[in-house]
C-alpha cells in the first residue's frame, strides 16, 4: 500500500477502534442516542435554502490539519461554533478525528448541547461502530470518504446512518469515485478539492467532476480550498452548487471574513 497521509490516519482510526469497541457496547451507545434529544435534519437544511435560491455554508471547527498543521493555539471548539452560529452558518463540521486533526467527539457533543445547528462528524468513518457512536455525540450527519473504504464498506456505513435517520456525505475526489457515488441516491456529494493522499488542493476538481453529478437526487457541495467570496461565487456561477464546506479560511480570519456576506 503507498505510503500516503490517507493510510496513516486510516491506520491510526483502526487502532483507536480497536481499543474503544473493548470498552463501549452498541447498545450503550443506542440507550445514549434515545436519552439524546437534539437532532436536527442536516441535509434538508441544505435543501431549503437550495429552494429558496439561498447559499449555504458548512463551517468548520478544527484545531489543526496534516496540511496546515496548528490552526488555532487557543482552541476552544464551542466558542468557535457560536461565531459561526452568529455569522449566520448553515451548518458545522466539526472534526473528531483525534491524531492528526486533534479533534474529540466530546468538542461535538459540547457544542451540540450549546448551539441550534445541523453537525456533521468530520472524521474518517471505515467501521459501523462509528454510526452510532457518532449519533451518541449529537451528530446529525457523517462523512464516507470514498478512497478511503471498499465499496462495500461504503454502502454498509451508508444503510446504517440511514436506518440511524442521520444524513450523509459521500465525499469523491476523482472522476471514478464520483460515478460511484451516484449510487449512493439520498446521500449529499461532497467534491473534495483537496486529493486526500497528497494533501494537494485543486479547485478545477469541483469543474472537472460536476458534470457527472449534475442530475444527482441531492445536493452537491464543493470542498476544500475556497479562500474568498469571490473563490465561492465563482463555483456557483461555473456549476450551480450552492453549498460549500470551508473551514481554514474561516478559522484563519474569523472576525471580518467576506465569505460570510454570502449568506
Amino acid at each position: 500500500m503507498a505510503d500516503n497521509i490517507l493510510d496513516k490516519i486510516i491506520s491510526k482510526k483502526k487502532a483507536r477502534l480497536s481499543e474503544l469497541k473493548k470498552k463501549v457496547s452498541v447498545e450503550s451507545m443506542l440507550e445514549k442516542i434515545n436519552e439524546n434529544n437534539f437532532f436536527i435534519n442536516f441535509k434538508e437544511k441544505i435543501q431549503k435554502n437550495i429552494i429558496n435560491n439561498k447559499i449555504s455554508l458548512i463551517a468548520e471547527i478544527k484545531k489543526a490539519s496534516p496540511s496546515a498543521g496548528i490552526i488555532i493555539n487557543d482552541y476552544d471548539p464551542v466558542n468557535l461554533a457560536n461565531k459561526y452560529f452568529e455569522n449566520k452558518a448553515t451548518c458545522l463540521s466539526v472534526l473528531t478525528e483525534e491524531d492528526f486533526f486533534y479533534g474529540d467527539l466530546i468538542h461535538l457533543y459540547k457544542i451540540k448541547k450549546k448551539i441550534n445547528l445541523p453537525i456533521l462528524c468530520k472524521d474518517f468513518f471505515i467501521d459501523p461502530f462509528q454510526i452510532p457512536l457518532a449519533k451518541s455525540y449529537g451528530a446529525d450527519a457523517i462523512l464516507i470518504v470514498l478512497s478511503a473504504v471498499t465499496k462495500n464498506v461504503a454502502h454498509k456505513l451508508y444503510e446504517d446512518a440511514l436506518k440511524l435517520n442521520m444524513s450523509v456525505i459521500v465525499e469523491v475526489h476523482t472522476k471514478e469515485e464520483a460515478k460511484n457515488s451516484i449510487n449512493f441516491d439520498k446521500a449529499l456529494i461532497g467534491i473534495n478539492n483537496r486529493n486526500l493522499k497528497t494533501l494537494e488542493i485543486d479547485i478545477n476538481t469541483t469543474y472537472d467532476i460536476h458534470d457527472i453529478l449534475v442530475n444527482h437526487n441531492s445536493p452537491l457541495i464543493s470542498e476544500s480550498g475556497i479562500k474568498t467570496k469571490e473563490d465561492l461565487l465563482e463555483i456557483e456561477r461555473k456549476t450551480k452548487i450552492k453549498t460549500f464546506l470551508i473551514g481554514e479560511s474561516l478559522l484563519k480570519n474569523l472576525d471580518k471574513n467576506s465569505i460570510f456576506s454570502v449568506l
